[in-house]
């Protein structure tokens, strides 16, 4: 297995994106610190991946007060002996433009984000290079990091600015052996995240899509070049890929795992019949 004797926090486990990551990384012999502010949320995702056959421990955490994250993390290496590999993804979902949205609202939603990941990131780092057995960060960003998307503005920007603080750590890090990667979902199939709910035993919404958009396609598969949007598990995937000796010459790199979203020349339209 890609991960036996690795140790991974990751924040924002819920069924859906961080969920199956989680789930993803577990598969492939790590250890699982599973880090929400919705405490079903963070022991469920433990207490699964425990009745899979691996070792979990779910922990309770408001990722922008800095004194949790720093009991967190040492709650980490107490349970499991340090952590190696944190998958940021705790996030705010707020679908709101620059037209409505209170100042109050955009502060938090980026606060999640952004000093979020600033946090854990921080702390972790100084526990990985304490351990000096080197380390991997990834941070989970959105194909709304990389485009214009109307009516999400604090989100897009919470991303993009992922997407540049994941370069600039990169570059402080590299000299500790700690590599530091983004992984890009994009909107994601809901199927998979509601089963996971369901087996927890827990609620989740889902997507947070809302009212349809002016302009926006009815079918967000039509959109997509391969017509169909991942699922948690391909995200797992490609998060265990980025944290694995596989990847050991990446850092400061962003792994696209959207169907094609993002590469996609603007003006065609590849769910249209010829």
């Amino acid at each position: 297995m890609k991960l036996s004797g690795k140790i991974a926090l990751i924040t924002g486990t819920s069924p859906n994106i961080c969920g199956g990551i989680a789930e993803g990384l577990a598969d492939e012999g790590a250890k699982i610190v599973c880090v929400d502010l919705n405490a079903d949320y963070a022991n469920q995702c433990a207490q699964t991946i425990t009745q899979r056959g691996g070792e979990a421990v779910g922990l309770v955490c408001d990722v922008t007060d800095e004194d949790q994250v720093k009991g967190t993390v040492q709650r980490a290496k107490e349970t499991f002996g340090g952590v190696d590999i944190l998958v940021n993804g705790a996030v705010i979902f707020n679908r709101k433009g620059v037209l409505n949205m209170p100042l109050a609202e955009w502060r938090s939603q980026l606060d999640v984000s952004l000093s979020g990941a600033f946090l854990f990131t921080k702390h972790v780092s100084h526990l990985m290079i304490e351990q000096g057995r080197g380390g991997n960060i990834i941070n989970i960003i959105s194909t709304a990091g990389h485009q214009g998307e109307p009516g999400n503005v604090g989100y897009g920007t919470a991303k993009g600015g992922l997407l540049n603080f994941t370069r600039s750590v990169a570059m402080e890090l590299a000299e500790f052996g700690i590599r530091v990667n983004s992984l890009t979902p994009t909107a994601t199939d809901p199927s998979e995240g509601a089963e996971r709910a369901e087996k927890w035993g827990v609620q989740w919404p889902g997507p947070r899509l809302g009212e349809r958009r002016r302009g926006m396609l009815p079918n967000s598969d039509a959109g997509l070049p391969m017509q169909h949007r991942p699922s948690p598990r391909h995200y797992g995937k490609a998060a265990a890929f980025l944290a694995s000796d596989d990847a050991e010459m990446i850092t400061g790199f962003d792994l696209r795992v959207d169907a094609g979203a993002i590469a996609r020349y603007w003006l065609w339209d590849p769910g249209a019949a010829e």
